[in-house]
């Protein structure tokens, strides 16, 4: 049934698109209710408001702490319409009901951003906002609650289309829609108490786009030099750490550069230098502005050449001074140092419709012992330590992906592509831009191969081995020509899909 809007308490920190709304609720004959700031901008508009102050007998008090707290406002929310008990005390203590509440709260998240005081912080701690949409939302089988200005729209497309009335589904979403933004607004504050931090960012992915990065950066980095990490930067620097945390200091020292959240560059070798060297082989093209990482120290001579290029980010593990007066020619080079022992989330969260998908972190990686023969020629260890290499590549790669690798150093990878065929042509074409010699390289995937064609196009481009992650003894057909063509063949027994 649907449930005319009568009356309306409104109190909102943004007034942003509540013009039209007002306007429309008036004339269809809405009483207007309201506190402070709010109501003068009601009454600017030429609009009756009553004030809160005048129903409640009692002023705004506290320097504004204390406005809407009283019987008069809440029984008029929460009032069950349905009970001659509720209603005979509404009456009996001249309380009216109210159809609608408008409530916003106050912009807690957007001060800790920006830097303010603890002061200023704590007095954003809305009190009363967050009793009003509670109130409003328990009791929505009566009241309809609207707590976000992105649902004005919305909402005056309803009262516009239903002469100001409601049904019950409708109120209902709003309702759950006020408890999902009271449980943000709480999340936040208990957050911030608890000592998590917020950063506020020069913009997000594009200029046009606000961004906030809400964490302490400071348990992971010490940051030696250079301008803010933007939100870019971030993806950027998270893609590179987790690439890193796949190769142990005893496998040698490990160069990594990232572009746009997937490697350009990757080497395995006995010295930094040389990783870098061999690393920035790679792809020197896209290594351009790109994330550099090494899981090990930067001398002089490591940051000389490493000087030679355009680059945003550069983590490492330590830096002698020479090192850094070197680097710090150029001040707005961003330089961290990786702390030792960092602990990164175990669940990764995003947002995804009008909710958020929650899924432990990949933190699985295959070593020779994970991987099965299925072929009659087996890899040798050698081929075995580069599927290996590849495999961590892959884990980290967006899919669809094919990642090519020899004495491990990553030759070329086709990424993000919307099938492996796509991917492997990708990665082919690229190696043989950059003049590798693919004769004897080795491929991994993110998943296994459905049909035989991947390991066709990869054999005419002289791979010899290949691993298959969540493949099985049932894909018959790519190892029936690995038999015929002298190829070896690995499966595990998990994929790594990334997206």
């Amino acid at each position: 049934m649907n449930q005319p809007l009568q009356s309306a308490m409104i109190s909102v920190f943004y007034k942003d698109g509540l013009e039209p709304i007002v306007k429309a609720l008036h004339a269809q004959g809405t009483v207007l209710y309201s506190t402070g700031g709010t109501r003068a901008f009601i009454e600017n508009l030429g609009l009756p408001c009553v004030a809160v102050e005048d129903l409640t007998a009692y002023p705004s008090i506290l320097g504004g702490r204390v406005k809407t707290l009283h019987p008069k406002v809440f029984g008029g929310i929460l009032a069950r319409r349905e009970l001659a008990e509720d209603l005979a005390e509404l009456a009996q203590y001249e309380i009216p009901t109210f159809d609608l509440v408008m409530v916003d709260l106050y912009p807690f998240s957007e001060t800790v951003a920006g830097g303010g005081s603890e002061s200023d912080i704590i007095e954003k701690i809305d009190i009363g906002g967050v009793s009003l949409i509670r109130a409003a939302a328990k009791n929505h089988a009566h009241c309809t609650i609207v707590s976000d200005r992105k649902q004005y729209s919305r909402f005056l497309e309803l009262i516009e289309s239903q002469n100001a009335s409601l049904n019950l589904a409708q109120r209902k979403q709003f309702a759950a829609e006020a408890f999902q933004t009271t449980a943000a607004y709480d999340s936040a504050i208990s957050q911030w108490f608890a000592g998590s931090s917020s950063m506020a960012l020069r913009y997000g992915e594009n200029p046009h786009q606000k961004g906030v990065f809400e964490g302490d950066l400071s348990q992971i980095f010490d940051k030696i030099q250079g301008k803010e990490l933007s939100y870019n930067n971030l993806l950027d620097v998270d893609a590179a750490v987790n690439l890193m945390q796949e190769f142990s200091h005893e496998a040698g020292k490990t160069f990594v550069i990232i572009k746009h959240n997937n490697a350009c560059g990757v080497a395995t070798r006995e010295s930094e230098l040389k990783a870098w060297t061999d690393a920035l082989a790679c792809d020197p093209v896209s290594a351009f502005g790109g994330i550099l990482a090494v899981n090990g120290h930067i001398d002089a001579a490591v940051a000389a050449e490493i000087n030679k290029l355009f680059f945003e980010v550069l983590i490492a593990e330590s830096y002698s001074d020479e090192a850094r007066a070197l680097l710090a020619a150029k001040e707005s080079r961003i330089l961290l140092i990786l702390k030792s022992g960092i602990e990164l989330p175990t669940q990764i969260r995003r947002s995804t419709l009008n909710g958020y998908l929650v899924q432990d972190r990949d933190a699985q990686s295959e070593t020779p012992a994970d991987m099965k023969p299925v072929t009659e020629i087996h890899p040798t260890q050698e081929q075995l330590e580069d599927l290996e290499f590849a495999l961590k590549l892959a884990k980290q790669t967006k899919s669809n992906t094919i990642v090519l690798s020899k004495n491990k150093q990553l030759l070329a990878s086709g990424t993000g592509q919307t099938s492996r065929v796509d991917a492997l042509n990708q990665a082919i074409e690229k190696a043989n831009r950059f003049g590798f010699d693919l004769e004897g390289a080795v491929m991994a995937s993110d998943a296994f191969f459905p049909f035989p064609d991947c390991v066709e196009i990869a054999d005419k481009a002289g791979i010899t081995a290949v691993v298959q992650p969540g493949g099985s003894i049932k894909d018959q057909a790519s190892i029936d020509y690995c038999n015929a063509n002298g190829m070896a063949m690995v499966i595990t027994g998990i994929r790594h899909f990334k997206h």
